[in-house]
């Protein structure tokens, strides 16, 4: 059975923390500027979404700042807590370190985790100490840090929300299995986060390979979910969609609207409980105006120009978006 729907039990005692303070939405994310970015040829093994593009890398870089910067600018201004996490300049250099949410995830205990990278140069990217340094002076709490990095050694990967996504409020992760997502990691991290569902599933894209990250094919909101169903084989896809449409509202998008990105959205809070829907201008484009209109009631949708990052990069508005589901920090009386 391809399919592999597990219950695991409920890991360090975090059950009660865990359903106490379950919520869908951050309304507080991390973003990483785009300063080395550049076409990664490690990354481009498996992923099918990246592309060279006619530009010098003076260009590239010009043109991705500036697209960071308005991104990061917007959603400030709607509401979003941004927490902008620079780093120093390494002897290895990041191309992809402008999509940090897939290495390191937090839970609203305080729990800031760690992910085993599949692409040898995208392993530089993972800074746990200095991400907790920046997330605590920003006004959030890390009470403790868990990693799974230790699967490097097993050559096994799971590239968090990258791979994972996630029905918070039904406690179920969703994961399409991939040489960055391997299924006994990911049964291990659903675990430690006490989660009581994984739903994992292959997927098969025209050229026969698979979809090299969850989030691109699907994404997940309260009451709603955006799904290229039509990836998965007939027997699982019936089972998925099933789970999903037990209280989502379903959008299916085809392959085409998922190579604009449509999958690759991500529906936040602003820091007034607003709901809001990030996508990029190729994600709302390729939408049609039914689907925008389904969309619309799930909360306002906010599409940003990240032309260049999405085609050299091969990831979108979701990929760039670390969310942060940790505890505010109380002031100091």
């Amino acid at each position: 059975m391809l399919l592999n729907e597990s219950v695991p039990q409920n890991a360090q005692g975090k059950e009660e923390s865990t359903q106490s303070t379950l919520r869908h939405t951050a309304n507080c994310v991390v973003m990483v500027p785009p300063k080395e970015f550049r076409f990664n040829e490690e990354t481009a093994q498996d992923n099918e979404f990246q592309h060279h593009v006619s530009l010098s890398q003076d260009e590239i870089t010009h043109r991705t700042m500036a697209e960071f910067a308005a991104m990061v600018q917007s959603l400030r201004k709607e509401g979003v807590q941004v927490v902008e996490f620079d780093y120093p300049y390494a002897e290895v250099a990041t191309p992809d370190a402008v999509f940090p949410n897939n290495w390191f995830s937090t839970t609203p205990d305080g729990t800031l985790y760690t992910f085993p990278m599949a692409c040898e140069n995208r392993q530089h990217e993972v800074r746990p100490t200095a991400l907790a340094a920046s997330l605590m002076q920003s006004g959030r709490e890390v009470y403790q840090q868990d990693s799974l990095t230790e699967y490097l050694d097993e050559q096994a990967y799971l590239e968090s929300t990258g791979v994972m996504v996630f029905d918070h409020l039904n406690q179920t992760v969703y994961a399409a299995l991939s040489q960055r997502c391997d299924r006994l990691v990911l049964e291990d991290y659903v675990k430690r986060i006490g989660y009581e569902r994984v739903i994992s599933f292959q997927t098969r894209l025209p050229s026969g390979a698979p979809v090299y990250h969850t989030n691109v094919m699907m994404a997940v909101g309260e009451q709603f979910c955006v799904i290229c169903d039509e990836v998965i084989p007939e027997f699982e896809r019936r089972f998925v969609l099933k789970s999903l449409a037990k209280d989502k509202q379903v959008i299916s998008i085809s392959i085409d609207q998922m190579n604009q990105f449509c999958g690759n959205i991500l529906q936040l809070e602003t820091v007034r409980g607003d709901k809001v829907i990030a996508m990029s201008q190729s994600a709302y484009n390729a939408f049609s105006p039914t689907q925008r209109n389904q969309l619309s009631t799930h909360g306002k949708l906010l599409p940003f120009d990240v032309s260049t990052i999405e085609s050299i990069g091969g990831g979108s508005v979701r990929c760039m978006l670390g969310e942060v589901f940790l505890p505010s920090r109380k002031p100091v009386l």
